[in-house]
């Protein structure tokens, strides 16, 4: 719960950052945060994950800023972070930061993470090949912007296939390249983030889109596989 006795800012920014596992995604966020503190402005970050994270320990050790984590443990990552985003939020508040991260799991690819009003960043890894665009749902089509990591790693022929995927799967998005090691490209991401708006006080947050859903046997524990075991929202492959 907040410190009552604290003044809380409303103009906090609170930029999602989604993706794929190991796409780059607390690598992107660290070096925008670096980037930020230099300019003087108050940075925290919280991070989602599914067992287990030490991001959070890397976020107040390595970049000096405010972090917290929540685990999903059994419960489905994305439905677990969106359950919890107005708490982030608030604890941002306590926290004071003017800009606030919110890392989500490394997620599925039909994952919907994005949240109307709030500025989303989608993480994607251009070693997860040329493919990989259309493969991905909302957490790629409905981003407001696209950073593309390990590039250094790919040709130049692979680079250009996959910035066109991109292309084809979200047009509006801003793309963005970016060296997760040196953080080289995210000078441009910042100054865009700079016109990003606060999310002010408002409490009506809506997905862009609906998360995956199902509530069948196996939501709630079952472990024997089989028809017979299976029950509620069950859909079956066709051949």
């Amino acid at each position: 719960m907040p410190d009552k006795k604290k003044s809380l800012p409303t103009s906090l920014k609170v930029i999602t950052v989604a993706g794929t596992p190991s796409s780059g995604k607390t690598a992107v966020i660290s070096h925008l945060a670096k980037l930020l503190l230099s300019q003087g402005v108050r940075v925290a970050a919280a991070k989602f994950d599914a067992l287990v994270t030490r991001d959070d320990d890397y976020f107040r050790n390595r970049v000096s800023i405010p972090a917290i984590k929540g685990l999903s443990d059994y419960i489905c990552p994305d439905h677990y972070y969106v359950s919890n985003i107005e708490e982030v939020i608030e604890w941002g508040r306590n926290e004071n930061a003017q800009i606030l991260f919110v890392e989500t799991a490394g997620l599925c690819l039909r994952c919907a993470p994005h949240i109307t009003d709030i500025p989303a960043i989608c993480v994607l890894d251009d070693l997860a090949g040329v493919e990989a665009p259309e493969k991905m749902g909302p957490i790629l089509s409905l981003a407001d912007v696209v950073v593309v990591t390990k590039a250094d790693m790919v040709s130049q022929a692979e680079k250009e296939v996959v910035f066109h995927k991109i292309r084809q799967v979200n047009p509006g998005a801003a793309l963005f390249q970016i060296n997760g090691l040196t953080g080289s490209g995210c000078l441009p991401l910042t100054r865009l983030l700079h016109t990003w708006k606060p999310i002010g006080e408002s409490t009506n947050l809506q997905l862009r889109y609906s998360m995956p859903a199902s509530i069948c046997s196996y939501c709630t524990g079952e472990q024997r596989i089989g028809r017979e075991f299976q029950s509620g929202n069950v859909k079956k492959i066709e051949w």
